[in-house]
Formats: C-alpha cells, sequence, structure tokens
C-alpha cells in the first residue's frame, strides 16, 4: 500500500480522467449485462406468438442498450488513454526531477542504468498495469458481479456452478505469481546489467574501436541478453499456466451448463427453464468467464508491473543525503576556503578513508596548485568545498562558514568547478555558456572566452557562438571542450574556481595563457588548479602534495623542490621527459 500511495501521487491532473474512465466502464458493463435479459424475454415473447409490435419494442430496447454501451465504451476507453498516459509523463517527470535533487552517494547507490531502467521500462510497465486497472480492472468484477445476479435470477441453482469454478482459478493464480515474483525481481536487476552494457559500449566506443574489442563487446552484451532472456522464459512458461487454467475452467461450465441446462428444459418440459434462460444463461457463462480471462490478463501484468512500481517508489521516496539546513545562509562572504581536520569516505560501509586527517587554510583570492599520484584522492578533496559530498568527519568551510549551514544553490553558485569530465550539451555554443549565467549578454560571454582562450578557434567556425554542438560535444576537440567549460565556469562570477585537471588536453602554452588571465583578470577569485603537470601549477602562491589522500607537503614551488620527495621526484620525471622530446626533435 505504501508504494501504491507514492506511485497515486503522480496522478495529479489526471484524477479526473481516472475516475470518469470506470464510471463509464461501469455504465457499460451494465448495459451489456441487461442486452442478455431482454434478449431472454424476447425469444420468450416469440415463442409465445407475440406480433411485431413487441418484437419492434424489445428491438428497440436492444438498440438502445447497444448504443449505450458502445458510447461509453468509447468514452471510457478515451478517458483510460488520456489518464494512463498522463500518469506515465508524471512518473517520468517526478523521478526525473527527483534525481537531480540527488546527491553524488545517492546516484552512486542506484547507479545510472538502473535510473534509465526505471524511468523507461519500468514506467511502461506500471502504465500498462494502470491502464488495464481503471478500465479492465473494473470491467471485470462489475460484469463478474452483475452477470452473476442476473444468472442466480434466471438460472437459480445452475449458476451455483460459476461460484464453484472460482476458487479452483483463485488457488492457481496465487500459486503462480509466488513463483514468478522472484523471477521478475531478479530479471529487472539483469535489465539494468543490460543498459549498464549498453551505456558503457556506447561512451566508449572509440576506445572498444581503437583496440578492436568489438567481438568481445557483442560478447558481453550478448551474455547479458541471454540471461535476461533465460528468466523471462522461465516466468512466461509459469504465467503460460494461466491460460489452460482459465480453458479448464471455461469448458467445465458451459459442459455443465449445456448438458444441465438442456436436461432441466427436457424433463420440465420448460416449466423450470425455458428456452429464453437457457440462452442467456449460456451469454452470462461467456460473460462471467470473459470477465475471470481478463481479470486472469490483470494479474499478469500487475505481477509483471509490481517490481517495477516497488523500484520507482524506491527513487521517488530516496531522501537526499543533502538536504539544505532549516536556516540557510544566503550569502558567500568570500572566496576562503578551510579543512578542518577533515575524513572522508564514500560509504559508511567503506572500511578505509579517502582523506585522513586534512588540515588546511586557504586566503580568499589565493591560488593553490593541487598535486598528486594517481588515487591520491585530488577529485575527492574538491568536491567537498562545493558540497557534492559531505565530510565523514571535521568541517569545510567557505567564507568562514561551514558548508553545510549554507542554501546548496547559493554555495554552487559561488563555488564553480570544471570537472575533469569536461560535458557540453547539445545546443549552440552560446546554449551551452549560458549554464554559468542564463542571462549573459553576448558581450560577456565573448569576454569569458577570451580569458579560457577559447574565443580564437570559436570564431573560426562559420557561425561562431551559433555553431551547434553536438551531444557530448563530439564535433569539438578535447581541448576546445575544457576550454568552453572553463568559459561557462567563468559567466558565473564565482568566489571560488576550481578546476579538475581542467587543461590536461591543452597545450602549455594556452595552460600559461589561461593562468595568466586568471591572474589578470579575476585576482579576488579563490582559484584551486588539480594538475598532472608540474608546470600548470608550479607559479601558484601554495601547492599541495596529496600522497594516500593525505596531505604530504604544502608550499611554493621552489620549497617543494627542497622539501618534498614526491614533488622533486614528478617534476624531475616531466623535466627529463621534455628534454627527451627535444633531444628528439633535434
Amino acid at each position: 500500500m505504501g508504494v501504491v500511495k507514492t506511485l497515486i501521487g503522480s496522478v495529479r491532473e489526471f484524477k479526473g480522467a481516472s475516475l470518469r474512465a470506470p464510471l463509464f466502464v461501469a455504465l457499460e458493463s451494465l448495459a451489456e449485462t441487461i442486452i442478455p435479459f431482454v434478449t431472454a424475454e424476447l425469444i420468450n415473447q416469440i415463442k409465445d406468438g407475440c406480433g411485431m409490435q413487441t418484437i419492434l419494442y424489445y428491438g428497440g430496447i436492444l438498440i438502445l442498450l447497444a448504443m449505450l454501451s458502445l458510447s461509453c465504451g468509447v468514452i471510457a476507453g478515451n478517458n483510460c488513454a488520456k489518464a494512463s498516459t498522463g500518469f506515465a509523463r508524471n512518473l517520468r517527470k517526478d523521478i526525473f526531477y527527483k534525481i537531480q535533487d540527488f546527491s553524488f552517494e545517492n546516484i552512486d547507490r542506484f547507479q545510472t542504468s538502473s535510473l534509465v531502467t526505471r524511468m523507461t521500462t519500468d514506467v511502461q510497465n506500471v502504465q500498462l498495469a494502470y491502464m488495464m486497472l481503471i478500465r479492465i480492472g473494473v470491467r471485470s468484477p462489475l460484469m463478474l458481479i452483475f452477470s452473476f445476479t442476473t444468472a442466480f435470477i434466471m438460472g437459480g441453482r445452475m449458476a451455483w456452478i460459476f461460484v464453484a469454478v472460482i476458487p479452483i482459478l483463485g488457488f492457481g493464480l496465487i500459486a503462480i505469481m509466488r513463483c514468478v515474483m522472484p523471477l521478475f525481481r531478479a530479471v529487472f536487476k539483469k535489465y539494468d546489467a543490460l543498459n549498464d552494457s549498453v551505456q558503457e559500449n556506447v561512451n566508449g566506443m572509440r576506445v572498444v574501436k581503437s583496440f578492436v574489442r568489438e567481438e568481445f563487446e557483442k560478447e558481453k552484451f550478448n551474455r547479458a541478453a541471454t540471461n535476461v532472456q533465460a528468466d523471462f522464459t522461465k516466468a512466461e512458461r509459469i504465467i503460460a499456466i494461466n491460460n489452460p487454467l482459465m480453458q479448464f475452467c471455461l469448458y467445465t461450465v458451459m459442459l455443465f451448463v449445456l448438458s444441465f441446462g438442456s436436461y432441466t428444459i427436457i424433463t420440465s418440459r420448460g416449466l423450470d427453464l425455458d428456452v429464453g434462460q437457457f440462452s442467456a444463461l449460456l451469454t452470462y457463462s461467456f460473460q462471467i468467464l470473459m470477465s475471470l480471462m481478463m481479470l486472469s490478463m490483470i494479474f499478469v501484468m500487475v505481477t509483471l508491473s509490481a517490481e517495477s512500481a516497488e523500484r520507482i517508489a524506491e527513487v521517488l521516496n530516496e531522501e537526499s543525503t543533502l538536504k539544505n539546513p532549516a536556516i540557510p545562509v544566503m550569502d558567500v562572504a568570500d572566496g576562503s576556503i578551510d579543512f578542518d581536520h577533515v575524513s572522508f569516505k564514500y560509504s559508511a560501509k567503506a572500511k578505509r578513508n579517502v582523506l585522513s586527517d586534512i588540515d588546511l587554510h586557504i586566503a580568499s583570492g589565493e591560488t593553490i596548485g593541487i598535486i598528486g599520484g594517481t588515487g591520491s584522492s585530488k577529485s575527492s578533496l574538491i568536491q567537498l568545498i562545493s558540497r557534492l559530498y559531505d565530510a565523514t568527519e571535521g568541517t569545510v568551510q567557505v567564507g568562514h562558514v561551514d558548508v553545510r549551514n549554507y542554501d546548496l544553490v547559493t554555495l554552487r553558485d559561488q563555488v564553480a568547478v570544471v570537472l575533469q569530465k569536461n560535458v557540453l550539451f547539445s545546443g549552440t555554443i552560446k546554449d551551452n555558456l549560458r549554464w554559468g549565467n542564463p542571462n549573459a549578454t553576448d558581450e560577456e560571454i565573448v569576454e569569458a572566452c577570451k580569458l579560457a582562450q577559447a574565443d580564437e578557434f570559436v570564431q573560426l567556425f562559420p557561425d561562431k557562438y551559433d555553431t551547434f554542438i553536438t551531444q557530448g560535444g563530439t564535433n569539438v576537440s578535447g581541448g576546445q571542450k575544457q576550454r568552453l567549460c572553463i568559459a561557462r565556469a567563468l559567466l558565473k562570477k564565482p568566489k571560488v574556481l576550481i578546476l579538475d585537471d581542467s587543461t590536461s588536453a591543452v597545450d602549455t602554452r594556452t595552460d600559461a595563457l589561461i593562468r595568466k588571465g586568471f591572474r589578470e583578470f579575476i585576482p579576488e577569485t579563490t582559484k584551486l588548479i588539480i594538475a598532472q603537470r608540474v608546470s600548470s601549477v608550479q607559479d601558484a602562491d601554495r601547492i599541495i602534495v596529496l600522497d594516500g589522500g593525505a596531505i604530504s607537503a604544502i608550499g611554493t614551488h621552489e620549497e617543494l623542490l627542497a622539501q618534498s620527495a614526491i614533488y622533486r621526484e614528478v617534476y624531475e620525471s616531466q623535466n627529463k621527459v621534455e628534454e627527451d622530446a627535444k633531444g628528439g626533435e633535434q
């Protein structure tokens, strides 16, 4: 019921259509149930030798009932379609909006491929189930009730056969449900794995082709698809038992009604059961059993969608691990950053910290370089500043205020991060840059691009700043993408600018020009530059050397060359590579 309550909240403006559909279904069912009753009366009247006026009278009633049933069916169908598709739209919107509020920790918990499956396959399953519930789910019980009632009125004792078959059918359906539910639960997890395989392959297509691993990827996908097929086949085999079970009940009832009804008519000479009643009873038996068959179809669909509904509700009920405080701070005073004995791990279940006892104090306007080997947790450190994650121990302050006390939007507007994996979205260059500031003027856009050394190559495009960027920015180079992302961050006019290895794809000259622009044009902005190249950080006010999630050393370039073995080793190895390259060119 908790899952149902969560999902019903997404019906919203389609409540009217959701209520009108079953109302008109009820009228349709009532009209269809009355038709055999009127037909039986007409047969009896004809048998007694009635005139044409009586036939026309009953015929007119039957036409009106048929038209009423048809009209109600059409209205019910239209409202059902509107309600189910609208419900699905709202579900997708609610899931998408919920995901936007998730922290990275929440995203890590669900995984991207699973969230995609929930918004597509799972929502589609729930939509079909909802459509069947508000139409067939209403029609079938009502047809059963109306048909049972009229069957008892017209058939007396014979109608008890309908009651007898229901426990048989109910027991069979419950047994089927208990067998298939665990299978569906497992198959949706394999759906996630299948989508994960597709997503990974598409995102890494260039790597796959460069290493000629197409056959390996095909085999991996084939295994995932075969696993899904195997579980679905097993579940469908069990569900398929539903059809012969229904056929058994149908033919049992028909055999009983035909044999016992004929016997009653012959032996009582039409006194206990006449021809009209017998024909109506046959019709009602079909209606009852068709209703049972439709109920079994609903049962199959609901069984399939039950796991989907739980997976959707799981996302909708998930609370972000990052929340605004009751009375948030709405202004960032300056770009100072303070780490007060901070430790951090991505999961409470993790055995070791990613960052350990970080004690660091950065003045507003400083340029700080951060360097360290792969896995030294450089990116983890800066993610705590914009509160993409919360520190496990200690506090992180920006502008002398704990980041957990800020309004999230306020904090992230003043802490611009150019991530290691740069992302551009489909749209023009201007559209992408205005992610940083929706109200940025064309002059501000050009100024930011000049500062990021992007204006020069943008001017070479035929459409300049109106050039269309394809999804993922595949029609620009890695270095161009990085510079556009830096310009986008600059348009926010932040108090803190973080570059997470964001100039790795540009040449050293362009890198130097970008840093020079930062010093001259945004001196009051605190700048944190994570880099693999020593040349990218050597002119920083201070350089932090990270090793194994802890601060190994802090100082200027000259101080670290004298004091830090790690820094000196990196510097010397990179210089040797550059000298060897120059020697090779000569």
